[in-house]
């Protein structure tokens, strides 16, 4: 499945979505000075007379004035909570560009993961290639995961947010609104094997349309001829799907321009002074985690991996701005074909990354674990550390389609290690500005994944030459 460039249209594009970011923080500032300023000032100010409610009920001995003083703080709290759903409405107009436009991105990514998968693994011929490279690609993500854990585990010791910032402690009683991930053998087996493959397709449950997509590549090899109608078939609806992701990815700078209006509208700029340290040193870990991979991927390419990291600057960019790596998913899996990668190793490795390899995702989990533990005065010792670490490793593959998926994992997790889970409601606020960088480091780590097993497999040609 070759795939012509089309260079001036995507330049266009690019600066048409950086465009688009600029006047989205640009509004969305204007708009939290103005449009919900009302809204915002009266958040700020049940945060300030919940803090006084729980010194309140710290500091009482008398029973009574304990009951009132805890029946106080619920009620500044549900005060809270309509007031933030008031600055949602009011903001949503514009989340919904984002919402529509990722909408139909997930209407895209099952059907172009199903079809460009069987084509891939058909085109493979038999159950051995398909071990071989499975192989050399799980390989590659677990030592890629297990370095991004263990980057995060490093510089938050090493720069100690936890401690440096000095934040007011939420109560252990708070809830977090965050649903504890299971880790059962069980649950994630479930996870894994699809029950219904229309069920799988119509949640986006990338991880179980691989299975079945395998299984279905192999056997349409498997029958010879009868399987080739059937290759051709896919092959032309694979296509066709791309020329609908090209339509799609016209309504990109138009999400992104609502995405960052809202997330800075509601967040407003002084977040980022409030917890700049916390952002500072993170986004400088995912900067070293970005500079490791293109390493990696320089002992195994040389110097094609900067091209690489030029060619898909696109999806990284609307990855960062709409905070969702599917997004960037379809324009990923054609800018690394144009790259030179053969179509059954990106139709195979890239929708196996967005489940087992999120390096971005890995390195904030332990990052924002042992910050949590950092801010509640509790030392782990680092054999604990380590133990956090592949428990993080284990609970957090499969779950790429779970909302808010890294704080799912990170809440089960902080239970596990008796951490207290309110401590997540520290990162809540900022952790849509977190989930950009993610996002975006994810695409990075799949990408030079695929271009190394293209690689290791032979299966790395020229770039694809402009038409």
């Amino acid at each position: 499945m070759e795939l012509s460039a089309a260079p001036t249209k995507k330049s266009k594009l690019t600066l048409y979505i950086v465009i688009a970011l600029v006047l989205g923080i640009v509004l969305g500032f204007i708009l939290n000075k103005s449009y919900v300023v009302e809204e915002n000032k009266k958040i700020t100010e049940l945060d300030i007379a919940i803090e006084q409610s729980k010194a309140e009920i710290h500091q009482t001995t008398d029973s009574v004035s304990l009951i009132q003083f805890q029946a106080k703080k619920k009620a500044l709290g549900k005060e809270r909570n309509a007031a933030l759903a008031a600055r949602e409405e009011k903001t949503s107009p514009f989340s919904l560009l984002a919402d529509i436009f990722l909408r139909l991105i997930k209407m895209i990514v099952a059907p172009l993961v199903f079809t460009t998968l069987v084509v891939g693994v058909a085109k493979l011929g038999d159950i051995k290639a398909v071990g071989r490279i499975g192989g050399k690609t799980l390989l590659w993500f677990v030592g890629a995961s297990l370095l991004s854990l263990l980057l995060g585990m490093m510089l938050v010791n090493f720069f100690e947010p936890g401690i440096a910032m000095k934040l007011p402690l939420p109560d252990l009683t708070d809830e977090t609104g965050i649903v504890k991930t299971s880790l059962s053998l069980k649950e994630f087996l479930y996870h894994v094997f699809p029950a219904s493959v229309i069920e799988s397709m119509a949640k986006n449950e990338i991880l179980q349309i691989v299975v079945f997509s395998l299984f279905f590549g192999v056997a349409t090899a498997a029958i010879g001829e009868q399987g080739k109608i059937v290759i051709k078939a896919l092959d032309a609806v694979a296509h066709v799907i791309l020329k609908v992701t090209g339509y799609v990815m016209n309504f990109a700078p138009l999400a992104v321009f609502g995405a960052m209006t809202a997330i800075i509208a509601k967040q407003g700029l002084i977040i980022l002074k409030t917890y700049s340290i916390f952002i500072g040193e993170f986004y400088f870990g995912l900067l070293t985690l970005w500079v490791i991979l293109a390493f990696a991927g320089y002992l195994v390419i040389g110097k094609r991996i900067i091209q690489m990291i030029k060619l898909i600057k696109e999806p990284i960019l609307l990855a960062f701005s709409t905070s969702s790596s599917e997004a960037a998913f379809p324009k990923t899996m054609e800018e690394l074909q144009k790259f030179g990668c053969k179509d059954k190793i990106v139709s195979f490795v890239l929708p196996l990354g967005y489940s087992f390899n999120l390096d971005g995702s890995m390195m904030y989990m332990t990052f924002a674990s042992l910050f949590i533990a950092q801010s509640y005065g509790m030392h782990l010792p680092l054999a604990t550390q380590l133990s956090m670490l592949l428990v993080l490793m284990l609970t957090s593959k499969g779950i790429a389609g779970v909302p808010r998926a890294s704080l799912v994992v990170i809440a089960g997790t902080l239970a596990t290690f008796n951490i207290p889970e309110a401590g997540l409601a520290l990162l809540l606020g900022i952790d849509p500005l977190l989930d950009m960088g993610r996002s975006a480091t994810n695409v990075v780590g799949n990408s030079v994944a695929t271009v190394v097993v293209s690689k290791w497999e032979n299966s790395l040609d020229a770039p694809v030459s402009a038409s």
